[in-house]
């Protein structure tokens, strides 16, 4: 067996079939099949089966895509030692970020990373479902995630750690007869036209958990997942909505008040497979985003409450 041999096993397991193996690593199912048959010559145990049209992996096949990434982790260190050795913390490393991370953590992450011995960034924005975020670690160095405390973990196959905690507070226009109330619950706002975001997205576990405790449907009369257009669209009298404590950017019509009653926190976390934080680069970059994310956490987060009072 070899290295490509293994990736592949490993990136079977992960996207459960050979065409999309194939369309993951840039070559043709025949190849993906080929290698596949190279590696059964060395193993004494059936590692694949059919599974309908598929090709699954068996449970020796499972554990044996498993070891495949404690090996490309041991490969990748040993390749990016004498980098390590010598000290050098440059190098390209790529980050994408959902919508409002990005708009909070890059300016942050690239002032912070400005110096000439810097790792060179390359970023992206990705607006996607929770469970499409895994599989962007393929193209990128890290991918920052958001998640529901209480929402389904990550798959083992990245490693993930959490920047943020964040508060999800309901947003109202300045002037709307419940700005004045220091604390809402879910009776006080389900009466209330929404504005949600699109199914898939974790905000939504939220909107739902509101209505059960309220014990009725909310009106959902627009749905949009750009935080800056929600403000926009709350402080023209579109709605209410929820928006992140210290992520969102202030809007001088809108107006932030906590939700007792239901878990309304979201998490920020970062993914990465884990084998790039061999490379010194990605873990001074990694380094730099706690501490961004540290900054956020710590600046008065008044702001938009006393924007609209």
């Amino acid at each position: 067996m070899d290295e490509r041999q293994l990736r592949i096993l490993r990136e079977l397991g992960e996207l459960g079939s050979v065409t999309a193996v194939a369309d993951a690593l840039r070559v043709t199912p025949s190849a993906i099949s080929q290698q596949l048959r190279l590696l059964q010559r060395s193993i004494p145990v059936p590692l694949t089966e059919r599974a309908g049209r598929r090709v699954v992996l068996t449970e020796a096949g499972q554990a044996l895509a498993g070891a495949a990434v404690e090996v490309e982790t041991a490969l990748a260190r040993a390749r990016h030692t004498l980098t390590d050795f010598t000290g050098r913390p440059d190098g390209d490393v790529s980050v994408a970020a959902f919508h409002s991370a990005g708009s909070a953590l890059f300016p942050l992450l690239l002032r912070a990373l400005s110096g000439p011995d810097s790792p060179r960034l390359s970023l992206a924005d990705e607006d996607v479902a929770q469970d499409r975020f895994p599989a962007l670690t393929r193209d990128h160095d890290l991918v920052l995630a958001h998640r529901l405390d209480h929402g389904p973990p990550w798959p083992r196959t990245v490693t993930a750690t959490t920047l943020l905690r964040e508060p999800l507070d309901v947003a109202l226009p300045a002037g709307h007869p419940l700005a004045g109330e220091p604390v809402l619950t879910p009776r006080d706002v389900a009466d209330q036209p929404w504005i949600t975001v699109h199914d898939g997205f974790p905000l939504m576990a939220t909107v739902e958990a509101i209505a059960c405790v309220a014990n009725r449907r909310l009106d959902i009369v627009h749905r949009i997942n750009e935080f800056s257009v929600v403000a926009e669209v709350v402080a023209a009298g579109g709605g209410i909505a929820l928006l992140p404590r210290w992520t969102a950017r202030a809007h001088p019509g809108v107006v932030l008040r906590p939700l007792s009653g239901v878990h309304a926190r979201r998490r920020i976390d970062v993914l990465h497979r884990p084998e790039r934080t061999a490379r010194r680069a990605v873990r001074t970059v990694l380094a730099a985003l706690h501490r961004a994310a540290e900054a956020i956490r710590s600046r008065d987060t008044t702001g938009w409450a006393a924007a609209g009072s």
